[in-house]
């Protein structure tokens, strides 16, 4: 099975395993899907992550985390560059999400960053999503 937007496959899935309020949530590994995942949590977006082998093939087992009163961290994740069109950031266009309250992800020539981090580093890059 071939995606045409790995990355909005891993946003979907995370976002629907936190309606449903699912403890765990399974994505099949790719090199940019580890890195996205190892930033949500750095930023205290998610509870952990594990790397498994199933008959060969790779999968991300991402624990999601919950606050006080079952709330769930994440709020929402938005995908802003896709596949059919793409969306560059130079380091002065790289906004803060909601004011502050959630980051943004990019993918630099240094690797992929948070937004905050990317203007720190002076480096722009495509902008992959948001979270909050």
């Amino acid at each position: 099975m071939s995606l045409t937007d790995p990355v909005a496959d891993l946003l979907s899935r995370i976002r629907n395993a936190v309606r449903a309020h699912h403890v765990k949530v399974d994505v099949p590994s790719s090199k940019l899907k580890l890195e996205i995942v190892k930033i949500l949590e750095n930023e205290g977006y998610v509870g952990g992550y594990k790397l498994n082998d199933e008959n060969g093939r790779l999968t991300l087992k991402v624990q999601l985390k919950y606050g006080p009163n079952d709330q769930p961290v994440i709020s929402n994740l938005r995908r802003v560059s896709q596949p059919g069109c793409r969306v560059y950031v130079g380091r002065h266009q790289i906004r803060p999400v909601l004011g502050g309250l959630g980051i943004s992800i990019v993918s630099t020539p240094r690797g992929v960053m948070t937004g905050r981090d990317a203007r720190k580093l002076g480096v722009g890059g495509e902008l992959l999503c948001e979270v909050w």
